[in-house]
C-alpha cells in the first residue's frame, strides 16, 4: 500500500470515481483515454498530487484519500494510483483540457486491459451490481 509520504517527484494516477463511473481524459494526441495523471511537486503526497492533477486538467474538485497499493503480481515500483471521490457535480473554470477531452465512463465500459492492475482490481471490487 502507498503511504501518504511524499511522492518524490514521481507520477501519480488519479482514480476519480462517481456513481459507478470512472473519470478518463485524453490529451488529444491519439494516445487514447487514460486516468488523469501528473508529476508530484516537492513535498506533495500522492493524494495531494491526485487532487491537484484532476483539478488542473478537468476543473473537478476531488478528495484523494485512498491510495491503491500494487496489485498481486504488479511491481512494487508501479506508478502510484489514488482513489478520489468527487466533491463537485460540475467542473469549475480553468481546466486545461476542453470538455471533449474529459469523459465519465461506467466501470463496466472501461477498457480494463489498458488500466493498471491495481485499478482493475479496485473497479472489479466496486462495480455496481
Amino acid at each position: 500500500m502507498i503511504s501518504e509520504r511524499e511522492a518524490d517527484g514521481g507520477t501519480v494516477r488519479a482514480v476519480a470515481v462517481y456513481d459507478g463511473r470512472l473519470l478518463l481524459v485524453t490529451q488529444g494526441d491519439g494516445a487514447g483515454w487514460t486516468l488523469p495523471s501528473g508529476t508530484a511537486q516537492p513535498a506533495e503526497t500522492p493524494g495531494a498530487t491526485a487532487e491537484r492533477v484532476v483539478h488542473e486538467l478537468t476543473g473537478y474538485l476531488v478528495d484523494g484519500t485512498e491510495p491503491l497499493g500494487p496489485a498481486r503480481g504488479e511491481s512494487p515500483d508501479a506508478v502510484p494510483a489514488v482513489v478520489c471521490q468527487l466533491l463537485t457535480d460540475s467542473p469549475s473554470g480553468g481546466a486545461s483540457l476542453p470538455a471533449d477531452q474529459i469523459r465519465w465512463v461506467p466501470f463496466e465500459d472501461t477498457e480494463r486491459d489498458t488500466l493498471p492492475p491495481a485499478v482493475r482490481a479496485y473497479l472489479q471490487g466496486h462495480s455496481p451490481v
